[in-house]
């Protein structure tokens, strides 16, 4: 028999997406189905999740979810087994999922990803009209409180997973709404789902799950330290046994460059001539000097602290003396946005840039850039390098979370063994960022190394088929170890 997941997630790719996690919780299930493992996803009803749901069936019913009648629809769309918790009065808006027109969280966020969380635990024990999963694997704070229903309830629980996609990122909510949430009171404990006296989602479920995972094993050790932990360092040392690190992987055949539509040729490793087509094309996109020789940087990012882009900002005068450009595809912090503006404006033909988000240009990007700069001060996995290595855009990373633990840094003795296949640096500051391009821009001088390193970044595995087989094992061993 395969064993049974209901994974919760408060978004999935392709139907609704912000960031990594959708594509996380995208392509798993598919990975996870040769390892024997059967996934079926609890998503939010968005308007984009109901409309995509094809032949939808009720197999429950809520009188009151958290304001407002609701039920539970199974179904299936773009190959993912779903089951959609439609209660309009939380989810019924279009956009964002998480913030409103005027920029800021919905203002019941609690209860709206409270309803999921509670929707999961129904399912785990068996009461939401489709049969008990083995296993609830709950992910980020949004369904971090799925653990704690499944725990108070009182009834027999399936396993429990809580995976942690970013730390920074927590949930935590005014202690006063523990009675609407309908947890009970010996709940609010440091044993429980209290945080800094407040109710922590996240927390909750990093305090309550069977086994905690992140998404690489380097950001596994870092968020036990203070200066990663954000707070959480401590519960995640006492439960340092139940914690292990899984990286992501990336769905390999919509991230293909001998396949990819949003190119205008295709390329591989072996047959590289459609490689200089894109990069022409992105020059061409972004207003740079059409130079098949150019060093060209590409950036897709969120533009934030965490993703070090401020420290690109500084280095702009180096990669413009090492002879570079830079195309940079991304939006966030006002201040970062029009920093890049203004660099594209003071830089003409040298630097552009397109602030939002588009998904046929990030595939430009990757396959038409000759380097992809990740400066992020801490990265639990990222997928942006991965795609870059599929693409044999030479990733130039800090040396943090799962960037250090996907990229072989291109050092003078990797390069000699030929086993690089990227340049890493360390610390996160702008003095060594720099330092990294100027030693990006020295091995792209020679051809050879360049094109070997290219090679070699194009031949790694970046599929999810590694990490599914952890998975797996990591599902069986929690189900073995809980008995029948």
């Amino acid at each position: 028999m395969p064993i049974s997941v209901l994974s919760v997630a408060s978004e999935v790719f392709p139907l609704i997406k912000t960031g990594g996690l959708a594509d996380v919780v995208g392509a798993l299930p598919g990975a996870l189905a040769a390892e024997d493992v059967a996934v079926t996803t609890l998503v939010p009803g968005y308007p984009t999740v109901t409309e995509a749901l094809r032949e939808g069936r009720e197999v429950h019913a809520f009188a009151d979810l958290f304001g407002g009648p609701a039920r539970l629809v199974a179904g299936s769309a773009h190959g993912l087994s779903l089951i959609v918790v439609d209660a309009p009065h939380l989810f019924a808006r279009s956009g964002n999922p998480y913030i409103g027109p005027d920029g800021r969280d919905w203002q019941d966020n609690a209860l709206r990803f409270a309803a999921l969380s509670r929707a999961a635990a129904e399912i785990g024990l068996g009461r939401g009209g489709v049969p008990q999963p083995d296993i609830v694997h709950a992910h980020d704070w949004q369904a971090g409180l799925a653990p704690a229903y499944l725990t108070y309830d009182g009834w027999r629980r399936p396993a429990t997973v809580m995976t942690v996609h970013n730390l920074a990122f927590q949930g935590q909510f005014e202690a006063t709404l523990l009675p609407r949430l309908g947890l009970p009171p010996h709940s609010f404990g440091m044993e429980g789902v209290e945080y800094y006296g407040a109710v922590g989602y996240l927390k909750a479920g990093l305090q309550l799950a069977d086994r905690i995972t992140t998404v690489s094993p380097t950001y596994a050790q870092e968020i036990r330290g203070r200066d990663a932990g954000m707070g959480l360092d401590g519960l995640l040392r006492a439960r340092s046994a139940h914690l292990s690190g899984i990286i992501n992987g990336v769905d390999t055949a919509i991230w293909d460059p001998a396949s990819d539509s949003f190119l205008p040729a295709p390329f591989s490793a072996k047959q590289l001539k459609g490689r200089a087509a894109a990069k022409a094309a992105l020059q061409e996109r972004f207003g740079l000097a059409t130079d098949p020789n150019a060093l060209l940087f590409g950036v897709v990012s969120r533009l934030s602290w965490q993703k070090g882009l401020d420290l690109l900002l500084e280095a702009i005068p180096t990669l413009i003396a090492a002879g570079g450009q830079l195309v940079l595809l991304g939006a966030g912090e006002p201040a970062l946005e029009r920093g890049y503006r203004n660099a594209a404006a003071a830089h003409p033909g040298r630097i552009g840039c397109v602030i939002g988000y588009d998904e046929p240009l990030a595939h430009l990007i990757q396959g038409g850039a000759e380097a992809l700069i990740v400066p992020s001060r801490f990265e639990p996995c990222g997928l942006t390098q991965l795609y870059a290595l599929r693409y044999g855009a030479i990733p130039v990373v800090s040396s943090v979370g799962g960037l250090a633990d996907t990229v072989i840094d291109a050092n003078e003795m990797a390069v000699a063994a030929g086993v690089g296949t990227g340049v890493r640096f360390q610390p996160t500051s702008t003095l060594a960022l720099e330092g990294a391009i100027q030693r990006t821009a020295g091995l792209y001088a020679d051809p050879a190394v360049w094109k070997r390193l290219r090679r070699n970044a194009m031949a790694t595995d970046v599929s999810w088929s590694i990490p599914a087989r952890r998975y797996a094992a990591l599902y069986r061993d929690l189900l073995q170890e809980r008995g029948p």
